[in-house]
């Protein structure tokens, strides 16, 4: 069963929670067991699980892959994003999660983040369970 998620980011870079969002595409897919691919189609965009009980450490994350890879530098891409780009690969596109007891298996403090390197825009992700 598969779903793709509408996701709308309103800054620049961002972390969107979409852990809810996921969980309700399991609840709907009535997969008591098993795996939970969760996949974005998109070259300056990301997805990643981090805490989700404080919002300082998303803050965190972002500020210093922003300083890591900043927006402006010796880049040859002409659309001049290439910045959201190299976050995008070092982030990466796709996770994979277990489901136990029709639940996503994170730990206690774990949520899924869609990450936003080229925003605002409306992007997509896609959630397939097997």
């Amino acid at each position: 069963m598969g779903k793709t998620l509408n996701i709308k980011s309103r800054s620049k870079t961002e972390f969107i929670d979409i852990t809810d969002d996921i969980q309700n595409v399991i609840k709907e897919s009535g997969v008591n067991d098993g795996v939970c691919h969760i996949y974005v189609p998109h070259t300056t965009a990301g997805i990643t699980i981090n805490e989700g009980a404080d919002p300082s450490v998303k803050r965190d994350i972002l500020t210093s892959i922003n300083r890591l890879i900043p927006f402006e530098g010796d880049y040859q891409h002409m659309e001049g994003n290439s910045a959201a780009h190299i976050k995008s690969s070092l982030v990466g596109v796709s996770k994979t999660v277990l489901i136990e007891d029709g639940k996503l298996l994170l730990g206690t403090w774990q949520s899924v983040y869609f990450c936003e390197f080229d925003g605002p825009r409306h992007r997509r992700v896609i959630v397939k369970i097997v």
